[in-house]
């Protein structure tokens, strides 16, 4: 989960598991891929 942008077109991405998307299984990984352009700023990313 993000914070300090606007994530465009991918906020079904940035959520809880089976709220915004399904749970990435065990011993599975999930890519996240977005454009953080023109959002100059500090980041930050935590689990849920």
């Amino acid at each position: 989960h993000w914070h300090g942008f606007f994530q465009k077109g991918t906020n079904w991405a940035d959520g809880p598991a089976s709220v915004n998307q399904c749970p990435v299984a065990t011993n599975h990984s999930f890519l996240y891929q977005f454009s953080s352009q023109g959002q100059p700023g500090t980041f930050w990313y935590h689990s849920h």
